[in-house]
C-alpha cells in the first residue's frame, strides 16, 4: 500500500498507517529532530489529568503517547483505526482498543478527558470526530488537541513548508519502511487550518472555552476546550492563551 490522497478514505489511511508502522515511531523522531517528545510531555501537561481519571487517547498508534499520559498516573486507553499501528506497539501494556474516530466505540460520558495527537487531520471529517470526542466526555471533561499547525513568523513558515515538501520525504526515504506515504502526510499538513480556524471549529463541534498555544514557533499547536454541562453552554469563544 502507498500513500493516501487527501480525500482521507478511512480504509486507504488505516492501510497506509499500517504500512508505515514497523519504524513509525523512529521516523518521528528524525522528521521532528527529537521534538515528538516535548510535544508529548506539553500535552500531558495541558492535559491536567492525574489519579482517578479516565483518559481517552485517540489516534494513539503504537501507544507512544498514551504512555507519556500514563505517567500522570490516570486510567488511559489508546485507540487507533489503524490495527497494524497497535500491534507495533504491542510491548507498550496500556489498554488499546481499534476504533474509527467519527464512531467511537464508547459510551457517552466514558472520560474525564480526551487528546489526540497528529492525528486530527487524518480523520475523514474531523469537526464530526471533535463531536463525538465531545460525546464520549463527561461535562466539565477536557479535551486537548495537539496538531501541526501554521508557524507564526512568515520566513519561518516559508523555511518550514519548504522542509516539509522536499526535505521531509528525504529523510522519510531514508529512515521509513513507506517513504511514499510521507508525501501525504506533507501534504496534509500544508492543506489543514491554522491556529484560529481550528479554534471555531472546536467551538462548533460542541466544545466551550476554547483556546491554544504554539509550540516550536507555530509548527506545533496545543488546542484545549472544555465540555460544557447540559445547563451551561455558554463561554464557547476562542482565545489564545497556555492550555
Amino acid at each position: 500500500m502507498g500513500r493516501a490522497t487527501l480525500d482521507k478514505d478511512p480504509h486507504e489511511v488505516a492501510s497506509m498507517f499500517d504500512a508505515v508502522a514497523r519504524r513509525y515511531d523512529l521516523t518521528n523522531t528524525v522528521l521532528s529532530l527529537g521534538q515528538d517528545r516535548a510535544w508529548r510531555r506539553a500535552t500531558r501537561s495541558a492535559l491536567r489529568i492525574g489519579p482517578g481519571d479516565t483518559v481517552l487517547d485517540l489516534a494513539a498508534g503504537t501507544a507512544v503517547s498514551t504512555v507519556e499520559l500514563a505517567k500522570s498516573q490516570a486510567w488511559c486507553v489508546a485507540c487507533d483505526f489503524s490495527v497494524g499501528m497497535l500491534a507495533a506497539g504491542g510491548r507498550r501494556t496500556v489498554p488499546k482498543v481499534a476504533g474509527d474516530a467519527t464512531k467511537l466505540p464508547f459510551a457517552d460520558a466514558s472520560f474525564d478527558a480526551v487528546t489526540i495527537s497528529f492525528g486530527l487531520r487524518n480523520v475523514v471529517d474531523h469537526v464530526e470526530g471533535l463531536r463525538e470526542m465531545a460525546r464520549v466526555t463527561k461535562p466539565g471533561g477536557r479535551l486537548v488537541v495537539c496538531e501541526f499547525s501554521t508557524p507564526t513568523v512568515p520566513i519561518f513558515s516559508t523555511v518550514y513548508k519548504e522542509y516539509l515538501m522536499r526535505a521531509l520525504p528525504a529523510i522519510a526515504r531514508v529512515v521509513s519502511s513507506d517513504a511514499e506515504s510521507y508525501e501525504y502526510l506533507a501534504e496534509s499538513i500544508r492543506a489543514w487550518p491554522d491556529q484560529a480556524k481550528l479554534a471555531g471549529q472546536v467551538g462548533q463541534a460542541g466544545w466551550t472555552q476554547v483556546r491554544w498555544r504554539n509550540l516550536t514557533g507555530g509548527i506545533v499547536a496545543l488546542h484545549a476546550a472544555i465540555k460544557a454541562s447540559p445547563a451551561r453552554r455558554e463561554g464557547g469563544g476562542q482565545r489564545q492563551e497556555a492550555p
